[in-house]
């Protein structure tokens, strides 16, 4: 018999300010990694050169601010060739390993002194959350006594974003904190395919101008040389299969069609706290969902439970039918990409034992 704990679509966790900045950190699964735990393909050696940029960079972490400094870029001041750029962005696609460079960073900058509580770790949407949270001034105040502020999952979705992040990178830039991002798009093409870039042109700009861009190539590691993965189960053996190979875990059993209901209520800021403790999820009868916003945030899901690299046992459609045909060649696409490689890595990790990369 399957012991389980209370599903997650029925779970509403309060988060607090304090909350959001105690969650500033790498997750359970980067939380060891380095740059001698990144191995990089040869095929590819950016990997290599990348890994060698962001060591140097680590270096810059909690130095002295550089004089001039981004505004006086941004009015036409000349900078010198001996000065440190503001920020670092990791450039590729999906399953290169760019997170776990940026939470090596974020580890080195602690062996070189800089404590917890000057560097901060989070996805682009934790950020805005803040944000809400705390003020878009309040924000600035408690971010700019940071040394490091590293942002996963870089992506603009819509125009209030795009001013909005290119207020606060410029004034967190101005106090001399250094950055660190990853994305899929380049700065200078954030937006695209999602609302009038073009009319933001100088938000884009002021975006790009604060990082040095660095490319990142490769295959998707998650899925590199190993098979595909399993079919789903049937509804009717999901249960006994969990209680046979996980009879230790902290396991929660959801009918998908009432998890997806319970996300619409429930904001992508509390996910990480809905999903805490859970080991395993068994997700009975998955769907392709059919509308946006619904499929971001479950991207957004999906990003929580590979964090915490929660086992997922599934009967239904298999998790490259999870979007539609026209979300997966959308102006999101990246993201549902990376979404449907992160859960497939947990379905093979639920089902054949292995380990989700």
């Amino acid at each position: 018999m399957l012991t389980t704990a209370t599903p997650l679509s029925q779970r509403t966790p309060q988060v607090t300010v304090e909350d959001l900045l105690a969650g500033l950190k790498p997750s359970f699964r980067f939380s060891e990694v380095s740059f001698d735990s990144y191995i990089p393909d040869p095929a590819h050696p950016s990997q290599g050169q990348a890994v060698e940029s962001l060591r140097s960079f680590s270096q810059t972490v909690g130095t002295s601010a550089s004089s001039g400094g981004f505004l006086s870029k941004l009015f036409g001041g000349k900078s010198t060739a001996a000065e440190q750029p503001a920020g670092i962005y990791l450039d590729g696609g999906f399953g290169v390993g760019k997170t776990h460079l940026l939470a090596s960073l974020y580890h080195a900058a602690g062996a070189q002194g800089v404590p917890e509580s000057q560097r901060a770790f989070g996805t682009f949407v934790e950020y805005t959350n803040l944000v809400g949270a705390l003020s878009f001034r309040k924000t600035v105040e408690v971010l700019s006594h940071y040394r490091l502020v590293c942002i996963d999952e870089f992506e603009l979705d819509d125009a209030g974003d795009t001013t909005l992040m290119s207020r606060l990178l410029r004034e967190l830039a101005d106090a001399g904190v250094k950055l660190a991002a990853t994305s899929n798009t380049l700065p200078g093409s954030l937006g695209e395919g999602r609302f009038a870039a073009s009319d933001f042109k100088r938000e884009i700009q002021v975006l790009a101008d604060q990082f040095t861009v660095i490319r990142v190539d490769g295959e998707d590691y998650r899925h590199r040389g190993l098979p595909e993965a399993p079919p789903p189960l049937s509804s009717n053996e999901l249960e006994d299969f969990a209680a046979e190979h996980y009879p230790q875990a902290e396991t929660v059993v959801d009918d998908f069609a009432a998890l997806c209901e319970h996300l619409t209520d429930v904001h992508p800021s509390r996910y990480r706290q809905m999903i805490a403790g859970v080991d395993v999820l068994v997700l009975k009868d998955v769907e392709t969902i059919e509308g946006q916003s619904l499929a971001l945030r479950f991207v957004v899901l999906a990003d929580r439970l590979y964090d915490q690299d929660v086992k997922i046992i599934a009967s239904g459609q298999p998790f490259d039918r999870l979007f539609t045909e026209e979300m997966m060649a959308g102006g999101y696409m990246k993201k549902y990409h990376r979404a449907v490689s992160r859960l497939t890595a947990l379905a093979r990790s639920g089902q054949m034992g292995e380990q989700a990369l």
